[in-house]
């Protein structure tokens, strides 16, 4: 399922087949958390901005519409009209992260919905269930998100009890996915290393999981807090533990300059929320930096948000008239804004990926990190 084509140190330049389509990697995948990215962004939209992985969460769309009705209204891909490969987020960092009230035991977490208030159950069968239903292209394991830092030996349980979870979770997906009625038997699992900052854990967490065979493989539980710098020291400390002949998701990550230094550490795989929440507050990535269009400067600018890029809003619209439309409260503005970040996220991954091709990342890299830190 996953080709490794060539290599620039350990940046890493791949192919990964799905029975959705192909995944050029390295790759970020375009966050739609309830099946839509925010900003009135439609998948027709994301063809156009070059989107090829899109993310959805397994707890949101349980809690609303229900993965029951996904499942009759025949999954998700026919559910949201997106016919590219989808990948499925366990709903763990969501038990964790939004459940106010919530009782951890071997079995799983009983929690209340942040919509309704009533009970709900999940543990690795649950969540294997309804990304079943779901009928994503990859199901995420079902994982314990912890916070950091965290005392070692809390996290030294909740990683063993996180391995058992993987062990259920690959167990009752090869049950599901044998089914006669499921709607995508060739569904995927990626399992995801914890252990917090604790380089041990980390290690002796990714062993154990990579003795498993899994599809792929995440590094979870980064990008809650911890400094950057932290973040790239467990990553260099986990990759080598990590199989080469599969897929690599770090989780949650993040900013541009995030993903060149993780690629550069041998990373496949991206997602995460900056791109269209930033762009809902007018906060704007370009190849000359970051550009906030509140700023009056801008009200009579009649260049594109960035020049040379061939987003929908740059080839048709001036950064005054976008600016007027934030300012006007007109969602046109937002959805545009949406659509360049998404574009200029999915277009930065074709250059990587060239880049490494070329074994010319290493110089791209020293490039565009010092641009990409500044205020346009």
């Amino acid at each position: 399922m996953f080709k490794l084509l060539t290599t620039e140190g350990r940046a890493r330049r791949g192919v990964f087949e799905t029975v959705h389509g192909t995944v050029q990697t390295p790759v970020f995948m375009n966050v739609g958390t309830s099946a839509a990215i925010k900003g009135a962004v439609s998948t027709l939209d994301l063809k156009e901005v070059g989107c090829q992985v899109e993310l959805s969460n397994t707890y949101h769309l349980h809690v609303r519409p229900g993965d029951d009705l996904i499942r009759d209204m025949g999954g998700l891909h026919k559910f949201m009209n997106w016919d590219r490969p989808i990948l499925t987020d366990s709903g763990g960092f969501q038990v964790f992260s939004l459940a106010s009230l919530r009782k951890i035991t071997e079995e799983g977490v009983s929690f209340q919905s942040h919509v309704d208030g009533r009970r709900i159950f999940m543990g690795p069968e649950e969540s294997m269930r309804i990304q079943s239903n779901l009928a994503s292209t990859v199901a995420m394991a079902f994982d314990e998100c912890i916070e950091n830092p965290s005392p070692y030996d809390y996290v030294k349980k909740s990683c063993d009890r996180t391995y058992r979870w993987l062990e259920r979770c690959k167990a009752e997906l090869t049950r599901l996915n044998s089914l006669p009625e499921t709607i995508n038997k060739n569904q995927l699992l990626f399992g995801i290393n914890q252990g917090g900052t604790y380089d041990d854990l980390r290690v002796e967490h990714m062993d154990k999981i990579a003795a498993l065979d899994l599809d792929g493989y995440a590094i979870g539980g980064l990008a809650v807090g911890e400094s950057a710098e932290e973040m790239y020291r467990i990553i260099d400390v986990v990759e080598p533990h990590m199989p080469k002949d599969k897929p690599r998701y770090l989780m949650g990550v993040g900013t541009p300059q995030n993903i060149l230094e993780a690629v550069e550490r041998g990373i496949d795989f991206f997602d995460c929320v900056i791109t269209s929440r930033n762009a809902r507050h007018a906060n704007l990535f370009t190849d000359a930096g970051v550009l906030n269009l509140n700023n009056n400067k801008f009200a009579r600018d009649g260049r594109p948000l960035q020049e040379g890029c061939q987003c929908p809003a740059c080839r048709n619209y001036s950064r005054a008239y976008i600016r007027h439309l934030i300012k006007a409260r007109e969602m046109l503005g937002m959805r545009l804004c949406v659509l360049h970040n998404l574009y200029f996220y999915n277009d930065l991954m074709a250059k990587i990926r060239s880049a490494v091709e070329d074994g010319d990342f290493a110089r791209m890299k020293a490039e565009m990190l010092p641009r990409l830190n500044q205020r346009v």
